[in-house]
């Protein structure tokens, strides 16, 4: 691992300061560190973020839960506010890795990150997200752009994530034994006007599934989905799941997800 230099931040806009074209911020580090360690990836500054206080919580109003960039799985998994108001929420938390990563991971950096097999993405597009910047807000049907790739712009920082309150909603993976990264993970969320199906795992990038939210805006029941079969052309494949594979566990995930809302 090459040298870099190391740099606490007292709040957001010494953070963005502090960023360059050669620097990461660095939260809970469970991507960050092991790509530095295994070469993968080098850079000249990292920006401690975990000890600004504005960027950890959970705040729930009415009608949305905020949560701050910084705060952990786990707190997510065990708030009690939460369970009562988005408990889907908690326990697709409670799914992510294992203990050592639940107790430094944080809800921003796997939101930044983006990786195509994470967890969270799904809950942004499903929960009709807004990801809250330093410089902006931007919902999550605009945040996500490609494999690992967002809208954020260089420097600029997450702060929160807000996510509007569904009338029902359910996570259901089908996990990597090993990681319990989502081979295929399905998030349906039922809102007054909108039934919302995100997709994580089964391509480059998180998406919304349109064909089965229309299903199942028609009928909201497992058997409105039951025969239907996705194209898999664009569909990720190695040595986990094939295309055809991971199109047939986005409709049997949806199904369960459908079942247990």
């Amino acid at each position: 691992m090459k040298n870099f230099n190391y740099h606490i931040a007292k709040d957001s806009k010494e953070a963005s300061k502090l960023s360059s074209s050669s620097s990461a911020f660095l939260a809970g580090g469970m991507t960050t560190i092991p790509s530095m360690k295994l070469g993968l990836a080098s850079y000249k500054d990292l920006i401690d973020i975990k000890n600004i206080k504005k960027l950890s919580g959970i705040k729930i109003s009415s009608k949305s839960v905020i949560i701050g960039a910084t705060t952990k799985h786990v707190e997510v998994a065990n708030s009690k506010e939460l369970k009562k108001t988005i408990p889907s929420l908690s326990s697709l938390a409670e799914g992510i890795g294992d203990p050592q990563v639940r107790n430094r991971g944080t809800i921003g950096g796997s939101v930044a990150n983006n990786d195509p097999s994470a967890d969270y993405p799904s809950a942004c597009v499903a929960l009709n997200a807004t990801i809250h910047t330093n410089e902006r807000k931007i919902e999550a049907s605009k945040f996500f752009k490609g494999m690992f790739e967002t809208a954020l712009k260089k420097g600029e920082l997450i702060e929160a994530i807000e996510f509007q309150i569904p009338e029902k909603s359910s996570y259901q993976k089908h996990p990597n034994p090993a990681s319990r990264y989502a081979v295929v993970g399905v998030y349906v969320a039922k809102y007054k006007k909108d039934i919302n199906v995100a997709v994580t795992g089964a391509k480059p990038c998180v998406y919304n599934d349109k064909d089965l939210s229309n299903a199942l805006s028609n009928s909201f029941s497992s058997s409105s989905i039951q025969n239907m079969e996705l194209d898999s052309s664009d569909m990720n494949a190695d040595i986990h799941a094939s295309a055809e594979y991971r199109a047939s566990l986005v409709v049997t995930q949806a199904k369960k997800a459908v079942d247990a809302c």
